[in-house]
Order: C-alpha cells, then sequence, then structure tokens
C-alpha cells in the first residue's frame, strides 16, 4: 500500500513540475523558455507520459507554436525537438494527427526561412519528418 502511494505521489510531483515547465514556455525570458524547453524534452524523452500530455497536448502545441513563432535560433531547435517527443507520445491516431496538422505550416516556414539558424532549420527539418512518419493521415 505504501508503495503504491509513494509512487502517486511520485507521478504527481512529476505532473506538477510538466505543468510549471509548460508555464515557462509563455515566460518572457527567452532563457526561461528555452530551459523549460530543455526540461520538457527531458521528460517526454525518458518517460511515457501520453495520459497526462493527452489532456493538455493543446496547450503545449499553442505554446511550442509560439517558440517557433517568435523564438529564434536555440529557442526554434529546442521547440522542435519537444514537437517531435509530443507527436512519439501522442501516436498514430486522431490527437498525433491533430497537433502534426495545426504545427506542420510553421515548421515548414521555419525549414524555408533562410535567416533562420541552421539548428532551427534542422531540427525542423526533423520534426516534420518524424511527425509527418507517425502522425500524418494523409498519404501527400
Amino acid at each position: 500500500g505504501s508503495e503504491a502511494a509513494s509512487e502517486q505521489g511520485q507521478e504527481e510531483e512529476v505532473e506538477d513540475r510538466l505543468k510549471e515547465h509548460m508555464d515557462s514556455l509563455l515566460d518572457k525570458s527567452a532563457k526561461a523558455r528555452q530551459a523549460a524547453l530543455q526540461s520538457l524534452r527531458l521528460a517526454l524523452s525518458s518517460k511515457t507520459l501520453s495520459e497526462f500530455l493527452l489532456e493538455r497536448r493543446l496547450t503545449l502545441s499553442d505554446s511550442l507554436e509560439k517558440c517557433l513563432k517568435k523564438g529564434k535560433g536555440e529557442e526554434q531547435a529546442l521547440a522542435g525537438t519537444v514537437l517531435t517527443l509530443l507527436c512519439l507520445q501522442m501516436g498514430s491516431g486522431p490527437e498525433g494527427e491533430e497537433v502534426f496538422r495545426s504545427l506542420k505550416p510553421l515548421l515548414i516556414g521555419v525549414l524555408t526561412d533562410s535567416t533562420a539558424s541552421p539548428s532551427a532549420r534542422q531540427s525542423c527539418a526533423m520534426a516534420l519528418g518524424m511527425c509527418c512518419y507517425i502522425a500524418a493521415a494523409d498519404l501527400e
């Protein structure tokens, strides 16, 4: 019984930290947003969080959209990586497709922007390819 309670407490603690990181994506400071993106990248790549993300996918994709639109260089690169991990977590169902469809134009925009940093363009190319492979319903 106490192990289950301890595990439940740890899970709630992880979810609380993730909520804080998601809130930090809207911070005015680019450094704070980058730190939040790095923390989310680490969390999404180390643990399956699909239940948690299912309820928050729209909020997270809106925040990632802002990072891709307004961010520069490193922030855009991290946002692309987090988007790839979000697509992986959401899978090939309608939720993953919805996230991909909403952010696809932005990914293409960064990818084709010759003034964007090479790391941002590379990350967006990777996100576009992976998300298309995982979540695109349209074969084209």
